[in-house]
């Protein structure tokens, strides 16, 4: 199976950030209650000034990250995904999500995102452990997670926040894919 076909589900496909991205990037991060759920203050600078700096972002990507976009199979850019602080030594990374078009939120789009995100980690590098943190309060973050099979491990307090620790191991993936398989059979 090529990396492009693990990018891809029923319904959407993960793909190279790019260029194009950058006004709903602009828009998601300037967007206040999407900045909440982020846990990060709105944007307030002008777009050019933010174009700029996503353009040098893009050509000079931040070392030990992979960040996607999410799009629908008709191409509509809905949201983006990543995984960053990959440390190859300790086999782990951290990864997070934001589906920014609202006329997509429950509706599973964040689920099929992170299990094709998963799959394509487990399946093209050595890292044992994918975590994350979600804040305390963000119930749909943590019914996504849960349903891809993340753990909550623990609560921990970042920048005068709380967040929900979870974490997914390979060990508990490979068992995923054990039992679906099963279950086609």
């Amino acid at each position: 199976m090529t990396t492009r076909a693990k990018l891809r589900s029923a319904r959407l496909r993960l793909r190279e950030k790019s260029l194009v991205d950058s006004w709903n990037d602009y828009q998601w991060r300037s967007d206040e209650e999407l900045a909440r759920l982020d846990a990060a203050p709105p944007l307030h600078m002008p777009y050019p000034e933010y174009a700029q700096f996503y353009a040098e972002e893009i050509q000079s990507p931040i070392p030990g990250s992979r960040r996607l976009a999410i799009d629908t199979l008709s191409g509509r850019h809905i949201g983006n995904c990543m995984y960053y602080d990959i440390n190859f030594k300790n086999k782990q990374a951290e990864m997070g999500i934001m589906i920014g078009d609202r006329g997509y939120w429950d509706k599973g789009y964040g689920v099929e995102a992170v299990t094709v995100l998963l799959n394509h980690i487990f399946t093209t590098t050595n890292l044992e452990r994918v975590y994350l943190h979600t804040l305390d309060w963000n119930a749909r973050a943590q019914r996504c997670f849960e349903k891809c099979g993340f753990l909550a491990v623990k609560t921990v307090q970042r920048a005068g926040k709380k967040f929900l620790y979870m974490e997914m191991l390979r060990s508990e993936w490979e068992a995923t894919q054990l039992s679906a398989a099963a279950d086609e059979e």
